[in-house]
């Protein structure tokens, strides 16, 4: 499990961070520099040079929005220029992208980014500038909430780019979109102007996820332990009974892929810290803040309580728990992570989004008056990982910023470089994203800066 002892201080972490910075501008210029856009969405590299990989387009968001985070930490104007140039010229189509579930991965992570700095004083405010970014977050919240599934208990969900018979896990973060469309006051349209809340699908989508994609070691399955995440949930489309767990992209629906662990971990902090700019009045429509609060501290609280316990001491975790040939390694929740090893990959990327979620539950805890240390603890230990080596690459010939990370490790889409056929060495696009997202989250802690979220309040 993570060793809570070696949690570093937030002040020892900046010239982690003054270096992290530095790196991840070198690597930000270098895929500018080396990349044609024709060549398609980067998703993750082979030996260091970022590739396209046709399934959905994902990614985009992370591409440019990387740019801005790097702006944002450093004032260097050449990154908002990419960033905001791009977001105008390319990511129109993924506003008004109706086949997938990654509206708040894409377009909060561009239009949102750079809505917030203009709040935020580090845009010139310009009103029609910001009515291009609100038009589109509005927009795209609209087309997230519009992939709807009706489940037999009264509830809904968004459903992935699988079908209507399908909950991922990773919705709970692009659930942002919904939030920041609520937040601007924006409603769905429907048949004959019937008026969708989104407040009310954000909420309906947060509990599903919560009830179907979460374990509480309450007895529903033989399976079934304190956090343990399914990657997917199957319906019954005609009648809206929750049927089985499901996997694509894990090693077993009855195991735990930590990627969408992570996608848990982070989501529901983050929601949580958003309903504290929603009057309890309009919560109250909901069932109250006391049972929506409650219902996601709970997922919140199992899966990070889960993480800790199932990752290395160091914070980094392999890409699934239940992965065959970690039986190979011995106690290897009891030393660090090893991404050379000749069984199983880790996955850095599901270390970079869960810090992120680990820091923000342990402050919701701790300002609530509750112990929030171990999870704040945990946070630090996984980011101090992920700022050094062999994590953050030092290559300067390579595109990528954090190594070892997995993507698709049934289908054998990462690059292995040997005999042992365990993916190592490269990086992924959301990867490179999240470490970005999380450095920029601590910079401002650090910093005594405004403390960075996907919304303002501000509208």
């Amino acid at each position: 499990m993570i060793d809570l002892k070696q949690a570093p201080t937030l002040e020892s972490l900046s010239p982690l961070l003054k270096n992290f910075w530095n790196v991840s501008a070198q690597k930000i210029s270098l895929l500018e520099s080396q990349r044609d856009r024709s060549d398609g969405t980067p998703v993750f590299t082979i030996q260091g040079q970022y590739v396209a990989q046709g399934w959905t387009e994902w990614t985009q968001g992370f591409q440019f929005g990387s740019a801005i985070i790097q702006y944002d930490a450093t004032g260097d104007s050449e990154f908002l220029d990419i960033g905001r140039q791009a977001t105008v010229e390319h990511m129109a189509s993924h506003v008004t992208h109706f086949g997938v579930h990654d509206h708040g991965f894409n377009n909060v992570s561009t239009y949102g980014a750079l809505r917030r700095l203009m709040f935020e004083g580090r845009l010139p405010f310009d009103q029609w500038e910001l009515n291009f970014y609100e038009m589109a977050l509005k927009s795209s919240a609209a087309v997230q909430a519009y992939r709807w599934s009706e489940t037999i208990d009264g509830d809904g969900f968004i459903y992935s780019f699988n079908g209507p018979h399908s909950l991922f896990c990773d919705t709970i973060r692009s659930l942002r979109s919904l939030s920041m469309g609520h937040a601007l006051g924006h409603e769905l349209m429907h048949e004959n102007d019937d008026r969708v809340c989104l407040l009310d699908r954000m909420l309906q989508h947060a509990k599903s996820t919560a009830r179907y994609s979460v374990y509480y070691d309450e007895g529903r399955d033989d399976y079934d332990q304190w956090g343990r995440v399914a990657h997917e949930s199957i319906f019954n489309v005609i009648d809206g009974r929750y049927r089985c767990p499901s996997t694509q992209q894990g090693y077993s629906p009855f195991s735990t892929w930590t990627r969408g662990l992570a996608w848990i971990m982070t989501g529901y902090p983050e929601q949580l810290e958003y309903l504290n700019t929603i009057d309890d009045a309009e919560l109250d429509l909901y069932g109250g803040r006391e049972e929506i609060e409650a219902m996601m501290l709970k997922a919140a609280q199992a899966s990070c309580d889960f993480f800790i316990e199932n990752t290395p001491t160091d914070g980094i975790p392999y890409w699934d728990t239940g992965a065959p040939g970690l039986q190979q390694l011995g106690d290897y929740l009891n030393t660090t992570s090893d991404p050379f090893n000749a069984y199983e990959p880790i996955d850095s990327s599901a270390a970079a989004i869960g810090a992120q979620g680990l820091l923000r539950l342990g402050r919701y805890l701790n300002q609530r008056g509750s112990d929030g240390d171990k999870y704040t603890q945990a946070g630090l230990v996984t980011a101090q990982s992920l700022l050094s080596a062999p994590y953050l690459c030092s290559d300067p010939e390579h595109q990528g910023l954090l190594l070892h990370s997995v993507y698709h490790r049934p289908r054998g889409w990462d690059y292995m470089s040997d005999d042992s056929r365990v993916p190592r060495g490269e990086a992924c696009m959301w990867g490179d994203y999240h470490l970005r997202e999380l450095a920029l989250y601590l910079q401002r802690l650090v910093d005594s800066g405004p403390y960075y979220t996907f919304f303002s309040d501000k509208a």
